[in-house]
């Protein structure tokens, strides 16, 4: 391989979340309250979703170039950021017509998502979403007063997660919804969305005139033999009642610096959604932001991404290997796109008399540091983020192995 993903770098001091919470006072009590790192293991951070690789060098030279002028004043977007969004979407989910009038920018993805909910919707009023349900969009919902109307998911015979369509349907008509929040690829499950999924998703939500907001913030980490499929590309209704959103964050670990952008054909509701998100005046640019994505979005940036997609497939192809051969009681479905793990602990649980709580403390012991699943809205299952060099990820489920799922 051309870059390297083998490294383990050290984040300890250079502000990392994912391993500073954790290790406070050289314990998890930092993360979980009365658990005691023991002697001789050190923190593997496999919770929150950021990466622990080394991104690619344009983003860090674009912004050293940037860094060394030493003015940082007032700016605009500029010709070449929104140039470099419309050629990453056409080359890599191979869209066309795609103008700098339709990409507004965003501080984060969730931003975007209570943006629209304010457009789209009162407080009190229902949004649906599919469950296991990532945690953002729960507070994005109950923080602003929104009641959520969780649509379950089901695993089919060939355990791969499936959306119930005739249940999505009857919730929408019996809850009056008008909203809906579509993840595509889906957090936590991993599920790389089929063109036929879309439609049956996005007609119900034509019939009964259901406005989406779609997070699409996942949309470059996709396994190979799979494609992201954007769902205003499904057809011209859902292209004008969808409000779309990206960001280069997850791809290029780029969390840090903030800045994500929406896609809105509309031109009526692209409006609105600016006006609700300029009320507050968070939604400012960051310079350095700007220059980062131009230093992702480019012939480089697809050559990394592509190297890092084999990476991340190789480690979930293993882990998912070792749980089938080891953890008796757990089940997994294998993951199509992301680099999160959601598996299903509950005949275990069951099986030894033990909380999930439990099963994650004994992880957390040994430094395994992953996270409950059970606020996904999924109970008995816990996330892990398979993002690091192969090398830990071998050594986190060999401690897995050794000290959790032993019996």
């Amino acid at each position: 391989m051309k870059y390297d993903f083998t490294t383990i770098i050290e984040r300890k001091g250079k502000d990392s979340l994912a391993v500073e919470l954790p290790s406070k006072d050289e314990t998890v009590g930092g993360f979980v309250d009365g658990v005691k790192l023991k002697e001789g293991f050190s923190i593997i951070p496999m919770w929150v979703a950021d990466m622990n690789f080394a991104t690619v060098p344009t983003i860090t030279q674009k912004v050293i170039e940037r860094v060394q002028h030493p003015l940082f004043g007032y700016f605009e977007l500029t010709d070449e950021y929104f140039d470099a969004i419309i050629h990453w979407h056409q080359d890599r989910y191979h869209v066309e017509g795609l103008k700098a009038d339709h990409i507004g920018y965003e501080n984060g993805v969730l931003g975007g998502v209570c943006s629209a909910l304010d457009v789209f919707c009162e407080p009190g009023e229902n949004v649906i979403l599919q469950s296991p349900t990532y945690i953002g969009f729960t507070h994005c919902c109950e923080d602003n007063g929104y009641h959520m109307i969780l649509n379950p998911m089901y695993k089919d015979e060939k355990n791969i997660w499936r959306i119930d369509y005739e249940l999505l349907e009857k919730q929408v008509v019996e809850n009056q919804v008008h909203v809906a929040i579509f993840n595509s690829p889906h957090n936590p499950t991993g599920r790389v969305w089929e063109k036929e999924e879309i439609e049956r998703v996005m007609e119900i939500y034509k019939k009964h005139d259901v406005m989406v907001i779609s997070d699409e913030i996942w949309a470059d980490i996709i396994m190979p033999g799979y494609q992201h499929i954007p769902t205003q590309s499904i057809s011209e209704d859902a292209k004008m009642r969808t409000v779309a959103l990206y960001a280069p964050s997850k791809t290029f670990n780029l969390a840090g610096l903030v800045g994500s952008y929406h896609v809105i054909y509309n031109k009526s509701l692209a409006d609105r959604i600016q006006h609700a998100s300029k009320r507050s005046h968070y939604n400012h640019v960051n310079v350095l932001s700007m220059h980062a994505l131009i230093g992702a979005y480019c012939e480089e940036g697809k050559q990394w991404l592509d190297e890092l997609c084999e990476v991340l497939n190789d480690n979930i192809q293993y882990a998912c290997h070792f749980i089938q051969e080891h953890f008796e009681g757990v089940t997994v479905s294998q993951p199509q796109g992301t680099y999160m793990l959601f598996i299903d602990c509950e005949q275990y649980c069951k099986q030894h008399q033990v909380s999930i709580k439990e099963v994650l403390k004994e992880g957390f012991n040994v430094g395994v540091v992953w996270q409950n699943g059970e606020p996904f809205f999924k109970e008995y299952s816990i996330r892990i983020n398979l993002a690091l060099p192969h090398s830990l990820v071998v050594e986190a489920f060999d401690r897995l192995h050794q000290y959790v799922f032993h019996n």
